[in-house]
């Protein structure tokens, strides 16, 4: 069923895996034992890469959802040529090391994207396939295809468990992505036991009732096997397909499709043994025969024409397309035209004003003229959350001209539309948004209630760990969404959030405030931003009695101070609380009282700042402060100190009028002012 070079290659990847985790004495060797030879198969006989150039735009791209298997993806790369020596495979999980314990995007040459977190990594390769779908409808013209790429994973019981994967998988069904190609390492076993105490269902049926075509191998060591089912894939355009690789964990030790081989090292007697089983030589370690690299390393060779071939379809493609060549360089260099912000509105003051998420989509729209790149859309809440981007089209895969779609439009269904319905799958979308970012390309968003931040955290800590642009647009951000009650008010979301490390969340007071907060989104490259967007109007401040709305780039500014500038107090707010604030100051102004209020819409953006500027805008020797916050105060003591206070939420919200919730709540100018003075008395 293979040759002799075969079998020696698929075990060279084994061997190289299992001695890695031996050596580090921690790591998983189960998957890689089993997954070998249909990840041979692939990276030697259908995937498209280039070892020497990584970052080759058309690429195919490999993702390994089952991250702990992270060994068999280091071997594949050190093998094939990529920047991973054989030392650094030596130094397996240790402190700096370029093989880590699971894949970490733009650590490890050639790792598309960072996994570990099962599930995250199959959502995430939809990602990848919608962002080239869409390149290559907006792109690509007869005789002309310079973006024909797939992308691959390689998945597990356990990710196909997970919430996420079949979020991602049902919208991947829907949207006809024919360039995903998914292999599932089918060994019956989890972590902790076999999957018949919990996972019986027919995986087949369910991903063909998904709209995937799915294909099933007997014998996960059959290479001719996985080849032709491979071919039968990539044969397959209009639905992404499923290879379903009957596989054995561990495969030839003494713990073979036992969950013991998941997820400790074998010990060295018992990689004696399966060295043996597997006719491998019990010395050296880490050993790579020479017939085995010359025949990996033929990929440099592979991978070089392929990008020259591709490379000629450019040159002809830029000649005959100039204009679109251009546009789409500078899309994949991530470069902002010159002009990208020059339609942003500038709101002018207004007592009634409007809801930030409505000033965010006008600002989002005018955006979206200028930067193509900007590509996304809600988990079916474009009506609420104002992110449709008007007459740019819906990203589906049938044609039409006949829509009751909401925010439909001339533009139609096609894959070349720029906005993506995720459907109610809120985990989904922010990995869907993570594989787009990782794709190149593209300014991917996404928007829900700010509530359900909860259902996609830990897609937005895998971006904010990856430092990849995406931008998360959360409205209906307190309980001043009113009569939809405690289920859909969120009140610790904020702190939660902005507990996380490199995510930017941006609560901004005002129409203006949320220009700029996008104008800070779109420049921010290499962190994701949140914004926290109201559902109910705020005033529109007037700029000529308060400071600029520039001032949210610095996270916090003096937007209205003391007549000479010398506060006894000082007055703290984000979001709708700001003009709370305004209206507390003006009264305790009128008593005498000296008041600075000061917006805070970014805690991350302040905290980035010298600490003189920190110092100017709260200076150390004024220690009366009141934070005024629509969520719980955990957090804010960093800015009040210890003589200072917090009017926050240390409960959850309630079914009512908004009005009636905030008077209860004691957001209130009569409350402000109370608490202020307090803080005021010897």
């Amino acid at each position: 069923m293979s040759s002799d070079l075969d079998q020696q290659c698929i075990n060279t990847l084994r061997f190289l895996s299992v001695d890695m985790v031996q050596n580090a004495n921690s790591g998983h060797p189960g998957l890689p034992l089993g997954a070998a030879p249909m990840a041979y198969v692939l990276w030697t006989k259908h995937l498209k890469h280039h070892p020497a150039d990584p970052h080759w735009v058309d690429r195919d791209r490999f993702v390994l959802s089952a991250g702990h298997g992270s060994a068999l993806l280091y071997s594949l790369l050190h093998v094939t040529g990529y920047e991973l020596s054989l030392d650094d495979l030596k130094q397996f999980r240790q402190w700096g090391s370029k093989a880590p314990g699971h894949p970490e995007y733009g650590h490890t040459p050639g790792v598309e994207i960072t996994t570990g977190p099962l599930g995250q990594g199959l959502a995430n390769a939809v990602g990848m396939a919608i962002g080239e779908a869409h390149l290559a409808a907006r792109y690509n013209r007869d005789g002309h295809e310079v973006i024909d790429h797939r992308t691959w994973a390689i998945v597990s019981d356990g990710d196909l468990m997970e919430g996420v994967a079949s979020e991602a998988a049902s919208l991947a069904g829907h949207l006809k992505l024919g360039k995903l190609i998914c292999l599932y390492d089918d060994n019956y076993v989890t972590l902790a036991a076999g999957t018949d105490i919990t996972f019986s269902e027919d995986r087949a049926a369910r991903f063909a009732a998904y709209g995937w075509q799915t294909i099933k191998v007997d014998d996960g060591n059959d290479v001719a096997a996985i080849d032709a089912a491979l071919s039968t894939a990539r044969a397959e355009t209009s639905r992404p397909s499923l290879i379903l690789v009957r596989t054995h964990i561990g495969y030839g030790s003494p713990e073979q499709d036992s969950f013991k081989a998941h997820g400790a090292p074998l010990g060295v007697e018992d990689v004696r043994k399966t060295k043996e089983r597997l006719g491998w030589p019990r010395e050296p370690d880490f050993l790579v025969p020479e017939s085995v690299r010359r025949h990996f390393r033929k990929a440099l060779d592979h991978g070089r024409q392929a990008q020259s071939d591709w490379q000629s379809r450019l040159d002809g493609y830029t000649k005959a397309f100039p204009e679109l060549a251009q546009e789409l360089d500078g899309r994949l260099r991530g470069e902002l035209p010159p002009d990208w912000d020059a339609d942003i509105p500038v709101f002018p003051a207004d007592a009634k004003g409007i809801a930030t998420r409505v000033a965010s989509g006008q600002v989002m729209n005018a955006i979206a003229r200028k930067l193509v790149a900007l590509f996304g859309g809600s988990a079916d809440l474009d009506s609420s959350t104002h992110t449709n981007l008007k007459g740019l089209g819906d990203f589906n895969p049938t044609a039409t001209t006949n829509q009751d779609t909401q925010g439909s439009d001339e533009a139609g269904w096609s894959h070349a539309g720029r906005n993506l319905h995720f459907g109610v799958r809120e985990h989904a979308m922010g990995a869907i948004a993570n594989g787009l970012a990782v794709h190149g390309g593209f300014l991917p968003y996404g928007s829900t209630f700010l509530i359900f931040s909860d259902y996609l955290r830990p897609s937005i800590r895998l971006a904010a760990l990856m430092g990849l642009h995406v931008v998360h647009v959360f409205t209906h951000d307190s309980i001043a969404l009113g009569e939809d009650g405690p289920t859909h008010q969120p009140v610790e979301q904020l702190a939660s959030l902005r507990a996380i490390p490199n995510l930017t969340v941006i609560r901004p007071a005002d129409a203006n405030e949320t220009a700029v907060a996008w104008k800070v989104a779109v420049a921010s490259q290499n962190r994701p931003v949140l914004l926290a967007l109201t559902r109910q109007n705020l005033p529109t401040l007037d700029r000529r009695h308060c400071a600029s709305a520039d001032g949210l780039r610095q996270g916090a500014y003096v937007l209205r101070d003391a007549e000479d500038g010398k506060p006894t107090l000082i007055l703290l707010a984000s979001g709708s609380e700001v003009s709370l604030m305004l209206d507390a100051a003006e009264r305790l102004s009128g008593e005498g009282v000296a008041v600075r209020c000061v917006s805070m819409p970014s805690w991350d953006l302040f905290e980035a700042q010298p600490q003189a500027y920190r110092d100017r805008v709260l200076p150390p020797e004024v220690t009366a402060r009141l934070a005024v916050e629509l969520g719980v105060a955990q957090g804010w003591d960093r800015y009040v100190g210890a003589s200072g206070a917090v009017l926050g939420i240390d409960r959850f919200g309630a079914s009512a009028p908004a009005a009636v919730l905030l008077r209860e709540y004691g957001f209130s100018v009569d409350n402000v002012v109370k608490r202020a003075k307090a803080l005021l008395r010897p």
